[in-house]
């Protein structure tokens, strides 16, 4: 079984920022793609960032220049460094993975989620 954990959220003021991480554990033989989503209270879930396994990045514009994504793969881990933090960022941010388990093909897998709470 797969499972991904994600960790880091909080409590932060306009301008602060935070780190988040996201584990994968259990059966896994490779991991493609590995992204950020995000989705606050009625609003509809949105991409933020993702990576490739070889280390190619993209975001969501009104992210671009504030949030780093990277992974360790070694680890099977995937980070979120958010800097300049606005209100706006004010979201559940969930983990995304592609992965190959025991067998092709891959699966997508989501964590349960983080809560970022921008507010001054």
């Amino acid at each position: 079984q797969v499972r991904l954990v994600e960790s880091g959220g909080g409590l932060v003021q306009p301008g602060g920022s935070l780190r988040l991480s996201c584990a994968a554990s259990g059966t896994i033989f490779s991991i493609n793609t590995m992204s950020w989503y995000r989705q606050a209270p009625g609003k509809e879930r949105e991409f933020v960032a993702g990576t490739s396994r070889s280390g190619i990045t993209k975001y969501v514009d009104s992210v671009e220049g504030r949030f780093t994504i990277s992974r360790d793969n070694a680890k099977n881990t995937v980070f979120l460094q958010m800097n300049h933090l606005k209100p706006e960022d004010t979201a559940v941010y969930y983990c995304n993975a592609e992965i190959y388990g025991s067998d092709f093909p891959s699966y997508d897998y989501w964590g349960q989620g983080t809560q970022v709470t921008v507010s001054s």
